[in-house]
């Protein structure tokens, strides 16, 4: 493995606590948006807002920039599209909430005709989506991190012990919270792409707390006389290039599609980017520094690297 540092001998456990405070803002931060979203003060996509989405498919290609334009003038500033240039098609999101009188469909229709005369189209799909599947929406997005995370208790449980599962479940939930907290204050639409970037996160940050659990396990078989904080810091200096070298990799990859990935990648792109920055950290100030203060661990871990 290419090596971007060399050998290195950073306290990492000297300054838990600062991170341990960082992080509780983060954490703290996280539950305020997670609680605005279940009472539907945040910025929610239709997909837990409800709205409507119309998909309409034209004869020639059409620009989408002059048809966000249109919407606008004609009350729906609002609205989201996404273009399918292959087959000429537009779909247009509406939350719920518009001052348009008539039915939102019927307007989106009723403005193209008006707006766009030159170029037919048909209507493929219109969809709406009402408040109460919104919030069977919500509640399945909340059900399933539940589940990823009690399924990472399980896995690392089992293949390091307890101690070293809850740690890293009480990182990856960390790191949810964290970036939903980032979005809430950037008032970013949460919708189910944003959810999936999460779910997305939650696998990058276990394997990256996996990897550094798994050389602290290795120094312990090792070094068995040495205080668990030496143990815990090595294993985070010797993986620490690695652990660079992933991440770089990963914001190389996601910094060009934030910026330049058009509208719908965006606000996907920019939750993973988030997160991966979020999760490295975590791996070593949240996730190592658990097994520290837990019960007994100044002294020693139970199994030492059983």
């Amino acid at each position: 493995m290419l090596e971007i540092i060399g050998k290195t001998n950073i306290d990492f456990m000297g300054k838990r606590r600062v991170a341990f405070v960082v992080s509780g803002c983060m954490v703290a931060l996280g539950m305020v948006a997670l609680i605005q979203i279940g009472w539907g003060s945040a910025n929610l996509g239709i997909d837990f807002a409800g709205g409507t989405a119309v998909q309409l498919k034209f004869d020639k290609p059409i620009q989408i920039e002059r048809a966000r334009r249109v919407l606008g003038s004609h009350g729906l500033q609002d609205a989201e599209l996404q273009e399918f240039t292959q087959d000429n098609k537009l779909l247009i999101r509406v939350k719920t909430g518009t001052t348009i009188e008539e039915e939102v469909s019927d307007h989106i229709v009723r403005v193209f005709e008006q707006e766009f005369s030159d170029n037919h189209f048909v209507v493929d799909s219109s969809t709406s989506i009402g408040p109460t599947i919104g919030k069977r929406l919500q509640q399945d997005a909340l059900l399933a991190i539940t589940i990823s995370l009690i399924g990472i208790i399980i896995y690392v449980a089992s293949r390091f012990e307890f101690r070293f599962g809850v740690a890293a479940a009480v990182a990856t939930f960390h790191d949810v919270l964290a970036v939903l907290g980032i979005y809430y204050i950037l008032d970013k639409e949460i919708t189910l792409l944003v959810v999936t970037a999460l779910l997305t996160l939650a696998g990058y940050s276990l394997t990256d707390t996996v990897v550094v659990f798994d050389r602290i396990r290795e120094n312990l078989r090792a070094r068995r006389r040495d205080p668990i904080s030496t143990i815990i810091n090595n294993g985070i200096n010797q993986v620490l290039s690695r652990t660079l070298i992933t991440t770089l990799t990963m914001v190389l990859v996601l910094v060009p599609l934030t910026l330049f990935g058009g509208e719908v990648l965006h606000d996907f792109a920019l939750a993973l980017l988030l997160g991966v920055i979020v999760g490295t950290y975590s791996s070593v100030f949240v996730a190592s520094p658990l097994l520290l203060v837990w019960p007994g661990g100044e002294g020693r871990l139970l199994s030492r690297g059983r």
